[in-house]
């Protein structure tokens, strides 16, 4: 057996990330579904997120995401991300993270990666990958979305569906900040995306569209109409509190992780403390991506992705290994020291 040796830390910055994962929709949509199918297989340790509050400043908070990831990903990790909404207000992103990756034999950490892109990128490929999964079970292309909420997420999203072979003939954008909502309309115009319109009531927004994307900072429920649904859309719920339970309890429900998606006030979790069971839960994506989890084509369906740490971890792992590839990765030189048991 070969005597392990201390990794050598390296960073990784935000450009790299970015310049990196441009254009590759593709690749991280692979890397995304392949973590999706360890997880469900058990090949996986994905513990609860962890949420740090403030008693003053309710609105936002910091999470660690811990998560290990086996197979060929071989590897564990955090993420630490931060949320504070009142950011995009001075102009700043409402999120930032930073991610280590650990050595799998030996628990060194060996990487730091800025991580609200990786972040962005696994979320948006988590739902671009369901998106895929979940038309082709119902026999349906959508072609007409809706955007509820503009941000960062939204863009990458649009970006991910687009990379997944969606084309869409109406884009329908609605957001609190008229400022935010034009000026994703104009980004959607640039990427030469079809007909958008600005829908300033909510309503016309999830009616005009067969697939409807909530992308929002929402901390409670908004949407409370089942009839809302009555077209029987496909819902891609990323933003997990959007929804009413009385909507939640009118569609079909699948999550990416139905342990994780019932807790901190969700629209699942909501709906459980309601019922008293999960039994409006038809599955989670690993199921549809099996065959197992069969979804109809006569009902509103609602994809709700948590967003687990080991999507980060696997998509961070991805990143580091091209980085460390392309010989591009900053090494800091004795990071770890004193390592001598008795000096």
């Amino acid at each position: 057996m070969n005597q392990p040796s201390v990794p050598r830390f390296s960073i990784v910055s935000g450009a790299q990330v970015r310049d990196l994962l441009r254009g590759r929709e593709d690749r991280v949509m692979r890397v995304v579904e392949a973590a999706y199918r360890l997880h469900g297989a058990g090949a996986t340790v994905n513990p609860d997120s962890y949420f740090l509050t403030f008693p003053d400043r309710p609105s936002a908070r910091i999470i660690a995401l811990p998560a290990s990831v086996r197979g060929d990903v071989a590897v564990h990790g955090v993420k630490w991300i931060s949320s504070f909404p009142e950011n995009v207000e001075v102009g700043l992103p409402r999120a930032a993270a930073v991610l280590i990756l650990n050595d799998a034999r030996t628990g060194y950490p060996f990487a730091c990666l800025e991580s609200s892109i990786i972040s962005a990128a696994r979320t948006a490929a988590s739902a671009a990958v369901a998106a895929r999964a979940i038309c082709r079970q119902r026999g349906t292309r959508p072609t007409r979305v809706g955007f509820f909420g503009a941000g960062l997420i939204a863009r990458y999203i649009h970006a991910y569906l687009a990379a997944s072979g969606f084309r869409f003939d109406e884009i329908g954008v609605h957001d609190l900040s008229a400022a935010h909502a034009t000026g994703f309309r104009e980004y959607l115009e640039r990427t030469g995306a079809g007909p958008v319109t600005v829908h300033d009531k909510p309503e016309r927004l999830v009616r005009s569209a067969d697939l409807v994307v909530f992308a929002t900072t929402a901390a409670r429920p908004h949407v409370t109409d089942p009839a809302w649904l009555d077209h029987r859309p496909l819902v891609l719920h990323v933003s997990l509190r959007d929804l009413g339970t009385d909507v939640v309890l009118s569609a079909f429900n699948v999550a990416d992780d139905v342990e994780h998606c019932m807790k901190a006030d969700t629209s699942l979790h909501l709906t459980e403390q309601r019922v008293g069971d999960r039994s409006f839960v038809a599955g989670d994506l690993y199921g549809v991506l099996r065959g197992t989890v069969r979804c109809p084509a006569d009902r509103p369906v609602v994809f709700s992705p948590f967003g687990l740490g080991v999507l980060d971890i696997a998509v961070a792992r991805y990143v580091y290994d091209e980085v460390a590839a392309a010989g591009e990765l900053s090494r800091i030189p004795d990071f770890f020291a004193d390592l001598e048991r008795y000096g």
